[in-house]
């Protein structure tokens, strides 16, 4: 456990940059009134890529309108799919965490789980923060959703029927309130085998962690 928190230290030393990025992705009304939705009881535990036997778990906490959040996806992401995941180090699993300033983060966390619902989470992710001009657009996306549910191959009556029944309204306020439960205050927000990550969110931060953990198990 000591080793842990040594290991953190030094990374921390290497995201100096956090404070600053941390106190500008918070959300700037932590008072918000948010809509009373019944948190689903179903035990997900969210969306995984990654060998479940994998020695480290990495959970990120994330909104889909956050633009912090675009751009970890699109420039960090696929290095930590390259260098942690696909070698078998880490399972990663994303969670949400729509922040109550976001308009439409709920919206678009709600048509990421209908994709998942047929298999397609993952490229739903892929493009709702690859193709982020919604976010800045203030216009209602559900147009542009749909078609980016067209592109990723959905059947698009399943589709419409997930959402406009809101079927997993209740699963993303679970994990909202999971997330608020662990101390998480913007997005994105990252747990090493349950231990937060405070150091700024890079590929190589993490995988400098990861390494560390495991190099550290190795000599027990």
């Amino acid at each position: 456990m000591k080793g842990f928190y040594v290991v953190l230290g030094v990374v921390c030393v290497i995201g100096g940059g956090w404070l600053v990025y941390s106190a500008r992705h918070k959300s700037a009304d932590q008072s918000a009134t948010v809509a009373p939705v019944p948190a689903a009881a179903d035990g997900f535990t969210g969306y995984s890529l990654g060998k479940e036997s994998a020695p480290v778990t990495i959970v990120e906490y994330s909104d889909f309108e956050c633009p912090y959040c675009a751009g970890f996806a699109t420039v960090q992401m696929p290095d930590v799919r390259a260098q942690l995941i696909e070698t078998g180090k880490v399972q990663w699993r994303f969670r949400d965490f729509p922040l109550p300033r976001h308009e439409y983060s709920r919206f678009a966390a709600l048509v990421a789980h209908c994709a998942g619902e047929q298999g397609k989470f993952w490229e739903m992710h892929d493009q709702l923060f690859y193709h982020h001009d919604w976010a800045q657009s203030r216009k209602n996306p559900s147009g542009l959703f749909r078609d980016f549910a067209k592109q990723i191959g959905l059947d698009l009556d399943r589709y419409n029927g997930c959402v406009d029944s809101q079927r997993y309204a209740g699963r993303i306020e679970a994990s909202r309130l999971e997330a608020e439960a662990a101390g998480v205050t913007g997005t994105p927000a990252f747990f090493i085998n349950g231990h937060k990550f405070d150091a700024r969110p890079t590929s190589d931060a993490l995988k400098a962690t990861v390494d560390s953990l495991l190099s550290l198990a190795h000599k027990r």
